[in-house]
């Protein structure tokens, strides 16, 4: 299993705008993509000295190929709205993790 980490640091002055955008269509969005199987956003609470706040989302999908698909069919399109609604407000960083074990 793959987990598509994406860490989004916020301005404040775009907070609750943004977090509602998150909530109720850019998450649904990438699921409606059809691949990945799970998602989750958690608050990070460590402060950042350059301010805002910081989120991690975590998109689950079954392997690589999967992820390298939405990579090319999917991605620019979804990137590209966040960018036009929150442009230099929003700074996000992609992390792509391998599921080795549960306990």
């Amino acid at each position: 299993m793959m987990i598509y980490n994406v860490t989004i640091n916020i301005h404040e002055s775009v907070h609750d705008q943004w977090f509602s955008w998150m909530q109720t269509k850019h998450i649904t969005d990438v699921l409606a993509t059809g691949k990945f199987t799970a998602a989750r956003m958690v608050k990070v609470l460590i402060e950042e000295e350059m301010g805002g706040v910081t989120y991690s989302i975590q998109y689950t999908t079954d392997n690589k190929e999967t992820l390298q698909k939405y990579y090319e069919e999917d991605a620019p399109r979804l990137r590209e709205e966040g960018l036009r609604l929150f442009g230099d407000k929003m700074l996000a960083f992609r992390t792509e993790l391998e599921l080795i074990s549960e306990h």
